[in-house]
């Protein structure tokens, strides 16, 4: 027995040995000509660019910014800004309405005191048509222009409406009121007594103006009609994604935050790591540019240390942790979809690194656990505080508060949870696998056998987490040597790797998924099984379902002949996002797994992107359906 298992390790050294840089990674931190030129493709016409407001159309590259603020007739105060989601007393509530990717149709609609008013546009090139309706009460509308960021430019307001000139370009815009319209040095106000209308279109009346503007929204409304039954799904994943991405200038980026909310006391933005590859592949869908932007913004926020960080912002960049490795995945599945070989050059340095640094920095006894590095890193307190402890470990879980994590050990010394967790570990060797496929595209074949070889170590390792009396892999202690008994959704990750054999496949979906005391019910998946302690709390984590977890089993189960749970997971996950995007057009950050509210929390964003991926899910399946 000792020889066997004498021999066993040195044949684990020996993986462990190959498994070693066999290739050391050349970061490529300038960007590629393709890149280059995707984002001056991008960063350019009218579009909601500007995170600070919905209101605010801006023309790029000239920063030539349109202002529409609110003012209320009864105290005179103003509404210069309006987000989708802000929560407060005296906030606006703005209804989300289509939006063409790149700018040629908006649609929303504002209420904020007294007042509420429909704002469409139409773009195309430089020329931007506005209307301005009020549904009820009367206020003030007010128009101001500026040239923002710092671009060089001025304005004018004229007797008939407003201009821009920066030199090279000048752009005359045309306001038509019926109600009384008042003009200053600066801003234009109007009265909300009927429709308020400004263009760039000196020749055209408010009629043919008006048919302009419902042309541009009827040819948005026909490519959604494309989807037939999946419409809705799409409309709901399409609009969240479209008003999400902004032009940020620090960056000289077009990018998408998860939402704008977010945005606020970052810096002026913020990037997370796997909510943006998940972004990412959603905009592959139907707009390749989207998708390769995203996915180089957040690839190229890699830290000193080699890994993608949990967060990168205005006020800097996570640099003792990371976050789940989703985006060799995601790479490759928009690179199956465009087939563009440069796409993957532009991100495949970083990715090797990222891989390789959990094996060197996350690694205890075989198994990988999640972690925060010390570090000294010039942010804000509030962004500072836990770093080297055990919150900022749960963080990097991208799970903040989950209850796997209650009482795993935080070693101060190796500033890991010293608990094996079966989630990271699939993930892993997942990325291994998809990292392999971008390495042999590129030729990269010693990287290619390392990374199968490393993606083999950890499936063993992940083999001796199946826990035959519990029907399920388990998270083990690593200083007890006990499995948790806690159940979550992270369980079911070892389906992506294809590691299970069938019949341990099944018992996880026959006594797990499909058992009603721990994740089956009206809503799936809570995020901790039913059945937990912490379920009943309905707090972030702690019980409420998240989409990137149902996405990631649905990913799982598409390696298994396993058409009903595929099916359960597809179609209730579609239930979920629709509940609430018919009714209030949100797409929540998270949402309760008795009732399927996303409203029923204040910590639960009403317009965060990755909500999306609940439809997402459907629409692949149906896509792939139709494939066959």
């Amino acid at each position: 027995m000792k020889q066997l298992k004498l021999s066993f390790g040195f044949l684990l050294l020996a993986l462990i040995l190959s498994c070693s840089r066999s290739e050391k990674p050349v970061y490529n931190f300038h960007k590629s000509a393709e890149a280059i030129a995707l984002n001056h493709q991008l960063a350019r016409g009218w579009n909601s660019w500007n995170t600070r407001s919905v209101l605010s159309q801006v023309l790029l590259p000239q920063s030539f910014a349109v202002n529409l603020q609110l003012q209320d007739p009864v105290t005179g105060a103003v509404l210069k800004e309006a987000l989708i989601g802000r929560r407060g007393e005296d906030a606006e509530m703005v209804a989300p309405g289509p939006h063409a990717y790149d700018g040629s149709y908006t649609e929303l609609t504002a209420i904020w005191k007294e007042l509420e008013v429909n704002v469409k546009t139409a773009a195309d090139g430089d020329q931007l048509a506005i209307i301005v309706t009020p549904n009820r009460n009367k206020g003030r509308l007010i128009i101001k222009p500026e040239v923002i960021w710092g671009m060089n430019g001025k304005t004018k307001v004229t007797e008939r409406g407003f201009s821009f000139d920066n030199d090279s370009i000048q752009a005359n815009f045309y306001v038509l009121s019926s109600g009384r319209t008042a003009f200053t040095d600066t801003l234009i106000s109007c009265d909300l007594d009927g429709k308020v209308i400004l263009s760039t279109y000196s020749d055209k009346s408010a009629g043919e103006i008006e048919a302009l503007v419902d042309l541009a929204g009827n040819k948005l409304a026909e490519r959604k009609k494309s989807h037939g039954s999946d419409s809705a799904l799409y409309d709901a994943m399409q609009t969240v994604l479209a008003w999400d991405v902004i032009y940020e200038p620090t960056r000289k980026d077009v990018i998408s935050p998860v939402s704008r909310i977010w945005n606020c006391g970052w810096g002026g933005w913020v990037l997370f790591d796997w909510d943006t590859y998940f972004a990412s592949f959603m905009y592959s869908l139907d707009n390749k540019e989207l998708a390769y932007a995203n996915a180089i913004a957040i690839t190229r926020e890699i830290s000193k240390a080699g890994f993608i960080p949990n967060f990168g912002s205005g006020n800097g960049k996570s640099e003792d942790r990371s976050q789940p490795p989703v985006g060799s995945y995601v790479v490759w599945n928009i690179y199956e979809r465009y087939h563009e070989k440069w796409f993957l050059e532009e991100v495949f340095d970083e990715l090797l690194s990222w891989n390789r640094w959990w094996k060197d920095n996350r690694d205890v006894d075989g198994y990988l656990c999640w972690g925060s590095d010390t570090c000294t890193v010039d942010m804000p307190q509030w962004l500072t505080s836990e770093i080297g402890k055990k919150q900022a470990a749960m963080w990097e879980s991208g799970l903040d508060n989950s209850p796997m994590y209650d009482d795993a050990v935080f070693d101060t010394v190796t500033h890991k949870l010293m608990l094996a967790d079966v989630g990271l570990i699939s993930m892993y060797i997942w990325d291994c696998r998809y990292l392999a496929k971008i390495a042999d595209e590129l030729g990269r074949n010693n990287v290619e056998r390392e990374l199968e070889q490393c993606a083999s170590i950890y499936a063993g390792k992940l083999e001796t987490l199946w826990n035959d009396s519990a029907g399920m892999y388990l998270n083990k202690d690593l200083v007890t040597g006990k499995f948790s008994q806690r159940m979550s959704p992270t369980l079911f990750y070892p389906l992506l790797t294809g590691v299970p054999t069938a019949s341990q496949a099944e018992r996880m979906i026959s006594e797990h998924f499909c058992n009603p005391e721990e994740f089956r019910g009206d809503w799936i998946m809570p995020s901790i099984a039913r059945n937990d302690s912490a379920f009943k709390d309905n707090d972030y984590w702690r019980g409420r379902i998240w989409a990137p977890m149902n996405f990631l089993v649905y990913c799982g189960l598409k390696n298994y002949d396993l058409p009903d749970a595929k099916k359960e997971l597809a179609d209730k996950s579609k239930a979920l996002i629709l509940n609430s995007w018919l009714e209030e057009r949100h797409v929540y950050e998270n949402y309760n797994a008795v009732t399927g509210q996303g409203s029923d929390v204040d910590n639960s964003d009403k317009f965060y992107h990755w909500g999306a991926l609940l439809a997402f899910i459907s629409l692949l399946e149906n896509e792939n359906q139709s494939k066959k």
